[in-house]
């Protein structure tokens, strides 16, 4: 047992509720919500959906059950989507998309802004012909990996999307994120779009959570797809009211959060390290020709959790103050002697 409490950078995702969340979801009003009847619930996805320029949304257990239900519910058995080499809908999901919906993925290489070239985009779209699978929709990913995609980007990305009959998806797992490093209203962003998945349990600090949004038809239609894919919960308003005080305290406070990114982009570029601008809360550092495994002990016995890579990536979250920032540059600097 540490005496003192780990710096984690592995993600945004180990957020620890703060003693207010916590309050707050020991107060919710709760009811079974596979019925329609947990009001903390119904709350949240209104509120949710309101917020972002949407009709309606449903509350699901995780990111990725929400992007796969918005994908099976988008295409049938035979259709395609076209997305990302590097996004979660195609890489990190299990492939569930394939597997459990006969979806066939589309991958495509991302530009150094994180968006996908349009011109690529529409030369993927298969031909209405028996011999191709149906192309359907068009996913992307905000932020992806860290970079924020701009919203002129999104409106030309929207407009080829209608002109080409594809809906548009949005893995809005950071999008909050987005939107602050924008200095812009959410729904400038999530507006572009046919249907959004936006999480939770990221930057904004719940401990579990995504929320689906799209029109009143989609989400009546997800919903039968949340059931199938095992989504759907009982007195799910405990782990919606976490969603709920997320929403109305823990956004604006993104901003500090890539404060301290930069600060330690900065603080590692100063010792000799390779680390690309943070443009949110992430920062991608190569270690050069350190041994990694040599490396990441050394890091961890400075009380400092990483996922080891010769490619690190640095995730600052609402657990990690200006110190620990501090902390952290002082133990890359340590290493720089290995």
């Amino acid at each position: 047992m540490r005496a003192e409490p780990w710096i984690d950078l592995r993600s945004d995702t180990v957020t620890q509720p703060t003693i207010e969340m916590r309050r707050a979801m020991a107060r919710a009003d709760v009811g079974d919500d596979v019925y329609g009847e947990d009001p903390t619930v119904n709350s949240l996805e209104s509120t949710l959906a309101e917020m972002v320029g949407m009709e309606a949304g449903l509350f699901l257990p995780t990111g990725t059950q929400s992007n796969l239900v918005a994908l099976l519910t988008h295409c049938g058995r035979g259709d395609e989507y076209i997305v990302g080499q590097q996004a979660h809908t195609y890489k990190y999901e299990g492939g569930g998309a394939a597997v459990l919906g006969g979806i066939q993925p589309q991958p495509l290489d991302f530009s150094e802004f994180g968006g996908l070239n349009l011109q690529q985009v529409e030369a993927a779209i298969k031909p209405l012909n028996d011999h191709f699978a149906r192309t359907r929709l068009l996913c992307l990913e905000n932020t992806m990996q860290g970079k924020v995609l701009p919203v002129q980007y999104l409106i030309e990305a929207n407009r080829l999307a209608s002109n080409r009959e594809l809906k548009l998806h949005l893995d809005g797992a950071r999008v909050f994120n987005a939107a602050v490093a924008l200095s812009v209203d959410v729904a400038a962003i999530t507006t572009q779009f046919t249907t959004v998945s936006v999480c939770l349990s990221k930057g904004l600090g719940a401990p579990a959570g995504s929320v689906l949004l799209g029109s009143s038809d989609f989400i009546k239609e997800a919903r039968r797809w949340r059931k199938v894919t095992g989504g759907g919960m009982r007195q799910a308003g405990i782990l919606a009211a976490a969603g709920l005080y997320a929403l109305e305290h823990n956004i604006q406070r993104l901003a500090e959060d890539h404060l301290h990114a930069r600060l330690l982009q900065e603080g590692l570029c100063d010792l000799g390290y390779q680390a690309a601008p943070a443009q949110t809360n992430m920062v991608f550092v190569d270690i050069g020709d350190f041994d990694i495994e040599l490396f990441s002990r050394s890091i961890q016995g400075q009380g400092i959790r990483i996922n080891p890579a010769r490619r690190l990536r640095l995730v600052t979250h609402l657990d990690i103050s200006e110190a620990d920032i501090k902390k952290t540059i002082k133990a890359f600097a340590a290493c720089r002697s290995l």
